[in-house]
């Protein structure tokens, strides 16, 4: 069987900016404040009709055009996202409706900001265990309409995108090397929001209570994120054979430049080999690393050869990361 590995990327993000001076209006926060603490100066907000579905369609079909891959040669198609369009039927089904992609498999996967490596690692073993050729996996959120606007210390970090990648045969030597994925339930309390609709208008407070917006200790989940992306990507290195000094680009999970800068400190890379783009988009949970991943395939800081590692941590606790050539 032919190697897998990742033969098309796309992605799709709001127009709207929401700039960190236009935030000074809305919370008591300041440019340098955010700034300082998270490296972000803007965020992308989806308007009403940019639901978690129209975004994960639309980051898909350029996706496939960029694998070249028509919508009926995919064995299966993966979304994964913590604000589904509705509780059922899974956004992937809509997806698939849009697409035209008949009777293909589809479901969403709701492990928060690690979904996507996930959905990744999902996604790689129903190819390789049933001879599939092609799969679609998605990372898809509108955060926004599960922000507490009141929240200065949340607020301020959660953007809203999609990306999407097409997984097919590669090369030898080429493809997914390693995965690591893992989760500590214990951390739970740390992150977590009430079951909501992305695909509704923002929730008034005053009717329906804060327990309906995200809710983070920041501290904890900082000191958990550092330790877990050194310690998960070494293990997906050590799993494939690699050495830091063989990692020609680590892509992150975006949550905060000041978690980015501490794991890769202790992992001894220097951040020319780290792609980062937090500062333009803030956290936008599963779909974090396949905007990163398109993003450094369309300014070349991605090529074909190149060892790569992606690696995510989020609500759960959770953490995933995976190594591959390019």
């Amino acid at each position: 069987m032919a190697a897998i590995g990742i033969i098309g990327v796309g992605s799709y993000l709001p127009e709207k900016v929401l700039t960190n001076h236009d935030l000074e209006k809305l919370v008591d926060t300041s440019d340098e404040w955010i700034t300082t603490r998270t490296g972000i100066k803007e965020r992308r907000i989806a308007s009403l009709n940019e639901t978690t579905g129209l975004m994960a369609i639309e980051a898909a079909r350029r996706g496939l055009e960029s694998a070249q891959t028509k919508p009926d040669e995919l064995d299966l198609i993966i979304v994964a996202t913590v604000t589904p369009d509705n509780f059922f039927p899974a956004t992937a089904c809509h997806v698939q409706e849009a697409l035209r992609a008949p009777k293909v498999p589809a479901f969403d996967l709701l492990v928060g900001c690690t979904g996507f490596v996930y959905g990744l690692a999902v996604a790689h073993s129903f190819l390789t265990a049933n001879g599939g050729r092609k799969a679609l996996v998605i990372g898809s959120e509108v955060l926004s309409r599960l922000v507490n606007w009141s929240d200065r210390k949340t607020c301020v970090l959660f953007g809203d995108g999609a990306g999407a990648v097409v997984l097919g045969p590669v090369e030898d030597r080429r493809g997914f090397l390693s995965f690591d994925l893992g989760s500590d339930g214990s951390g739970a309390p740390l992150l977590t929001v009430e079951a909501i609709l992305s695909s509704q208008p923002p929730l008034s407070l005053s009717s329906l209570g804060r327990c309906h917006t995200i809710s983070m200790n920041g501290n904890e989940v900082f000191r958990f994120a550092v330790r877990v992306m050194e310690e998960s990507t070494r293990r997906a290195m050590e799993k494939a054979g690699w050495t830091p000094e063989d990692v020609d680009l680590l892509i992150p999970h975006q949550a905060n430049i000041r978690i980015i800068d501490s794991a890769v400190r202790r992992l001894g890379l220097p951040m020319e080999r780290v792609m980062v783009n937090v500062d333009r988009y803030g956290n936008t949970s599963a779909a974090s690393i396949p905007i990163a991943l398109e993003e450094a395939v369309r300014k070349k800081r991605l090529k074909k050869g190149d060892r790569v590692i992606l690696v995510a941590f989020g609500a759960g606790l959770s953490w995933s990361s995976c190594a591959l050539t390019f």
